[in-house]
């Protein structure tokens, strides 16, 4: 029957750190590249009107946005009487170019996707609980005119108050 003995205690090797630095920068090389930042600056003062239904949105890069609201600037283009904007992307629309500005909007959103992509393409409108609804119901309508039929109203979640 053979014997094993322990030959005194053995120190562990000292760990190599030289390699965690090239690590590190893997790491935030790879979160930097896969990371979206926000495409559009927003323009457009706007509070979204509360829903007592809602439902998320499942792919969030599958929706346009139009805003409509207030502007934040007075050098913003604005519609009649000069207290609304409509924003395309980065840009805010003139009244007199909003009908060719969203048709060219809704056709550069849906050439920037491939075909499985376009079908399932959402246009969301985030407008202003104080807009008055003429100018949302233009922008539909313009969307319906163009073949862009799924259309989303962003809201707020509406907080019920127990008494």
């Amino acid at each position: 029957m053979a014997r094993f003995k322990k030959e005194g205690k053995k120190d562990l090797p000292e760990i190599n750190t030289g390699s965690m630095s090239d690590i590190i920068f893997m790491f935030l090389f790879f979160f930097m590249v896969i990371t979206n930042m926000r495409e559009t600056n927003v323009k457009v003062k706007f509070s979204t009107p509360n829903a007592s239904e809602i439902q998320k949105l499942e792919k969030k890069s599958l929706v346009a946005t139009i805003y409509i609201g207030a502007p934040r600037s007075k050098n913003e283009n604005t519609l009649p009487p000069g207290k609304v904007s409509v924003q395309l992307n980065d840009q805010t629309v003139k009244q007199e170019n909003l009908t060719k500005d969203v048709r060219d909007f809704i056709a550069a959103e849906k050439e920037a996707r491939n075909e499985e992509d376009k079908q399932k393409l959402t246009f969301s409108i985030k407008a202003d609980k104080d807009v008055q609804m003429r100018y949302i119901n233009l922008i539909k309508s313009e969307l319906r005119t163009n073949n862009a039929l799924k259309i989303n109203y962003a809201t707020g979640k509406k907080i019920y108050m127990n008494e």
